[in-house]
């Protein structure tokens, strides 16, 4: 039985290609210029492509440094860079005071030096700031 059902299944493939392979020549007598033509420009693109890829040199990015005299310019300390990497990271008073176990009386504190000396009134504005000024990546 298993038999039977396999020649059938293989005779059905092989008709099913036949039939395909007859299309697929149909199409390529009807429409021969434009088959060849976009061969062409498949293979030209597939070209540029690893061209592209493997002939421009890419350069690596730079390591990130801290603007130290920014830093030293702004009064900040390096538990307020601490706390605005934090900020930046997105995280709340609470989360950041328990990271770095202080309360969060403190945080809130260091978070209003870090307004004040950055001239921002709110945590993105700061984080926007910060980054102008390399302070952050």
């Amino acid at each position: 039985m298993i038999r039977t059902v396999l020649i059938y299944a293989a005779v059905l493939a092989g008709g099913g290609f036949a039939l395909a392979w007859l299309d697929y020549k149909r199409l390529t007598r009807d429409f021969a210029a434009e088959f060849y033509i976009v061969l062409v420009a498949l293979g030209f693109a597939a070209l540029g492509a690893w061209a592209g890829a493997r002939l421009v040199a890419r350069a690596a990015p730079a390591p990130f440094a801290v603007n130290a005299a920014a830093m030293r310019s702004l009064g900040v300390t390096p538990r307020e860079m601490t706390v605005l990497q934090r900020l930046a990271a997105g995280r709340s008073n609470k989360q950041i005071a328990r990271e770095l176990g202080v309360s969060p009386h403190t945080v809130k504190t260091h978070v209003s030096n870090l307004y004040a000396k950055l001239g921002a009134q709110r945590r993105t504005a700061a984080v926007d700031a910060a980054r102008r000024l390399s302070l952050l990546p």
